[in-house]
């Protein structure tokens, strides 16, 4: 299985709805590695890294998000694997 990386950003009712803290929670849950962040435009920002199929779980789950968000659009973009964080964290 390759690794993979993948920046995400997340529009819609995103924030103060505890996207970051379940993203976070999925992350963990999966294996993958990166970080999620509140931008100052509304919007989510996710860096995912680790296995293929566990990163493209991890954007399946951020299509939808928490019960309380409502996601509206999920732009992807692929970077080369660097393997730079050994957990996922939440960003401020």
């Amino acid at each position: 299985m390759n690794d993979i990386r993948v920046r995400l950003v997340i529009e819609g009712r995103v924030q103060g709805v505890f996207f970051r803290d379940s993203t976070r929670s999925q992350a963990l849950g999966l294996g993958v590695k990166g970080w999620v962040r509140n931008r100052p435009d509304g919007k989510v920002e996710v860096l995912a890294e680790g296995p293929e199929d566990k990163v493209r779980e991890l954007v399946a789950w951020c299509h939808k998000g928490p019960p309380a968000a409502r996601v509206t659009r999920v732009s992807e973009t692929s970077d080369p694997w660097q393997g730079d964080f050994d957990s996922f964290e939440i960003r401020f």
